[in-house]
């Protein structure tokens, strides 16, 4: 597992997450198969994320979504862009409507960013389509 902080396009002012000492530590573990990489665009927050999401590390997934979510700002999203997982156990999905709640009534938006079909099938038969709404792209989730 690894966590970058990038940096975003130019012409939409970032700067750095300041996360936890644990959760860098979890995402710093070498034989994690999650990667991350957060980033402050304004009042959203995006999260990029690659490799797996199971079992196995759904509590540091939890952390991770947590603290970004807790630094985007109403009237803003947060981005999670799931287009560089290679696999995302049921987990994923309950964690994201979980924060998707909390964001809401915060007046955050949570925005998933997949193009893969497989995920909007399980999203829409697991009942979330009103919790996770996808797009195509991070720049079409950052859109009003």
């Amino acid at each position: 597992m690894s966590l970058m902080i990038s940096e975003s396009a130019p012409s939409m002012p970032s700067s750095p997450l300041m996360l936890s000492t644990r959760l860098v530590y979890e995402l710093g573990d070498p034989n994690s198969t999650l990667r991350a990489t957060t980033d402050r665009r304004g009042a959203a927050v995006v999260i990029s994320a690659g490799g797996e999401v199971d079992a196995c590390n759904e509590s540091t997934w939890r952390h991770l979504v947590s603290e970004a979510a807790s630094v985007a700002t109403a009237p803003g999203q947060l981005v999670v862009d799931v287009t560089g997982l290679d696999f995302m156990g049921c987990c994923t999905f309950a964690v994201l409507a979980d924060e998707a709640e909390r964001c809401r009534l915060r007046g955050v938006e949570l925005r998933l960013v997949s193009h893969q079909p497989i995920v909007a099938r399980i999203v829409d038969a697991c009942g979330l389509s009103h919790a996770l709404h996808i797009y195509p792209t991070v720049d079409s989730a950052l859109a009003r």
